[in-house]
């Protein structure tokens, strides 16, 4: 599974705000990390539709963890974000090859697959985040 720059934005907002204590800003996501205001928008966007983000407008407000870390599951992200996350397209479907009836290669991606699933839903945002001392260092360096 290759993982689109969208899922990519996506998990990096989450880490960032997990270690932040107070509210943060698009802008911050996206100087930090070297990407567009605009993508970071509107993957912020997605999450807050999706329950992983709250966002406060006006004075005062800002983007916020929804959930703590230790409830948001890497492997939810990642399938709240991808539309497909299949090896092949023969996997989600029973029509896409004409040897499909007696592939035994459907199966074994099929396993692969789940077995990848299986694996992300089990670790938490909580397990990937940086310290908040080694994110500190990362905007120390680029003002």
């Amino acid at each position: 599974m290759k993982l689109t720059t969208q899922t990519d934005y996506a998990l990096r907002t989450l880490m960032f705000l997990a270690t932040r204590t107070e509210r943060a800003n698009v802008a911050d996501v996206a100087t930090l990390f070297g990407i567009s205001t605009n993508h970071v928008a509107k993957v912020v966007n997605l999450l807050a539709r999706a329950g992983y983000v709250q966002s406060t407008r006006g004075i005062g407000g800002g983007i916020e963890l929804a959930r703590a870390p230790e409830e948001i599951s890497v492997g939810d992200v990642i399938a709240t974000m991808e539309s497909d996350t299949h090896l092949l397209s023969c996997v989600g479907s029973d029509d896409s090859c004409v040897i499909h009836s007696f592939c035994k290669l459907k199966g074994v991606l099929a396993e692969a697959e789940r077995l990848q699933q299986e694996y992300l839903q089990g670790i938490t945002l909580a397990e990937v985040i940086p310290t908040r001392r080694q994110l500190n260092r990362v905007e120390a360096s680029i003002e």
